[in-house]
């Protein structure tokens, strides 16, 4: 079980709540705390100081005073309102993730909300009632307002739930799920759910979580693919990389040296030829890169991640309400926005060398397009041409998003990070590279057949051989969809990645 304290949450821990489903339970010493800001609000309530968000409207109608019998219903309607998301719903692991960090969030005690909201969340966690959350319709600023909406309104029986794989309108699914819903949201509380970054946090959390899979899968279909071209290791020297000091390019080329320890089939400098092309001998480089571009997102978002991201603050301490902007998402739209980057450059790089396995001219030796009669067969011709879609169209999807803004709430919110868009973007660039990762170990795995399986290095030997327990060599064309699939769910899973012997968010 996990004890949210808003301290300590990390990608880890977040991804196995998410997607494994861990329980969860709000740690003791924040209790005091949550009971502490939310009797502060209370106090606000019965005063006649105007204080955002607990007895004003908001954004642009924050000058608009609410009278005390009416904070309650302004906490609904605020829900209600800003409910307006569209497009496919986030996949549960999504929803469960926004769950908990808004929860991480909010036991601080620096929103006002009660004790009772927030184990109602963790009830919902703990049971697997997931919210129906449209996956469009955030800017990112002021916080994730839609998606964040959508989460809420179920805890007082509003929206829409999942429950055991069918969607519920919330009242029969929380009835379903043996839940009570709550009967209202007392003042702020429904402004404390959504004024944050936890859409767009547990969206690119989950991203980059399968990118460190996916990245360490790189170096392996990158290992293959030298041991199927007959790639110089030189490139790949200790010193050659020391003299440049950075640590992602150090580390990759550490792990390729480790994968072909003993191979049979890499050759040496000068042996075959005297250089290789960009996409091997500069693969440390441009994997290494990318490796930092993720160590640096895993940095950004976990601090956001235990991060206060309301608005406005309680201070109970000095009796203060402070409105500010914490709910920004431009730390992370940049992050996003360069882990999508970092992603293509992978798929980018890796469908070079699935060119060069496949092309004749380019192979050294091997057959045209993998197949011993070319011509009546077009082997892995196709391979390549979807492979090159796919990269295209993440160049396509690299765009950032963090560099667009657009007003909104008639101007007072007139700067946004549009990180929601960004996170979705990236996880949309990650399935395009992770099929093309996958296309490359196919590829090398055929071409390696005409090599010499027996020849290659001890842990790539045993990849080659759990992938041929898949997919066969392909002596004549067959329908090959079926293959790249189940290939791409495995890669998905990490299996191949586990073969490098590293941590897994390393």
């Amino acid at each position: 079980m996990y004890k949210i304290n808003g301290l300590s949450l990390d990608l880890e821990s977040f991804v196995k709540v998410a997607r494994f489903n861990e329980e969860v339970a709000i740690c003791d010493d924040n209790k005091p705390l949550i009971h502490e800001a939310s009797m502060f609000v209370q106090e606000i309530v019965r005063g006649d100081k105007a204080v955002y968000g607990i007895n004003t409207g908001f954004g642009k109608l924050s000058s608009v005073a609410i009278r005390r019998e009416e904070v309650k219903k302004l906490q609904e309607n605020l829900l209600m309102s800003h409910a307006c998301g569209v497009g496919e719903p986030f996949h549960n692991e999504v929803v469960r993730g926004m769950m908990l960090l808004r929860i991480n969030a909010l036991v601080k005690g620096y929103s006002g909300i009660r004790l009772e909201v927030l184990e109602k969340m963790v009830e919902f966690l703990n049971k697997d009632l997931v919210p129906v959350v449209f996956s469009q319709g955030s800017l990112g600023a002021s916080g994730d307002l839609a998606p964040l909406s959508h989460m809420s309104l179920p805890l007082v029986g509003l929206g829409e739930v999942y429950y055991q794989g069918q969607r519920y309108p919330a009242k029969e699914g929380l009835k379903l799920a043996d839940i009570t819903p709550l009967s209202a949201f007392e003042a702020k509380e429904g402004l404390s759910l959504i004024n944050g970054t936890q859409a767009m946090t547990s969206v690119g959390a989950l991203v980059l979580y399968d990118a460190f899979i996916l990245e360490k899968t790189a170096s392996l279909s990158l290992a293959m693919t030298l041991e199927a071209l007959e790639g110089i290791i030189d490139a790949f020297d200790e010193r050659i990389h020391q003299l440049r000091g950075h640590q992602g390019q150090m580390d990759v080329a550490a792990r390729i040296r480790k994968l072909l320890s003993d191979s049979r089939l890499i050759t040496k400098d000068g042996e075959k030829r005297v250089q290789d092309a960009y996409s091997l001998r500069c693969a440390p480089q441009v994997h290494g890169a990318c490796l930092d571009v993720l160590r640096e997102v895993k940095a950004v978002l976990e601090k956001e991640m235990n991060a206060v991201t309301d608005n406005p603050i309680v201070f109970t301490k000095t009796k203060e309400v402070i409105s500010a902007g914490n709910f920004h998402g431009e730390p992370l739209a940049l992050a996003f926005d360069s882990l999508a980057v970092a992603l293509s450059e992978l798929a980018n790089i890796s469908e070079r060398r699935i060119e060069r396995l496949v092309n004749a001219a380019l192979s050294n030796g091997l057959p045209p397009f993998l197949v011993k009669t070319p011509g009546i067969n077009s082997g892995f011709m196709i391979v390549q041409y979807s492979a090159a879609a796919l990269v295209s169209e993440n160049k396509v999807l690299s765009h950032p998003a963090s560099v667009d803004s657009i007003p909104s709430s008639a101007n007072q919110e007139d700067h946004v990070s549009m990180g929601t868009i960004a996170a979705r973007k990236a996880a949309q660039v990650h399935k395009n590279a992770l099929n093309v990762i996958a296309m490359e170990l196919m590829t090398a795995a055929q071409a390696i057949d005409f090599r010499g399986g027996d020849k290659l290095a001890p842990i790539t030997k045993i990849a080659y051989q759990e992938l041929r327990k898949m997919i066969p060599f392909i002596e004549n064309d067959v329908v090959m969809y079926p293959l790249i699939h189940q290939m791409a769910g495995v890669v998905r899973e990490g299996k191949f990645a586990s073969l490098i012997g590293e941590d897994r968010l390393s």
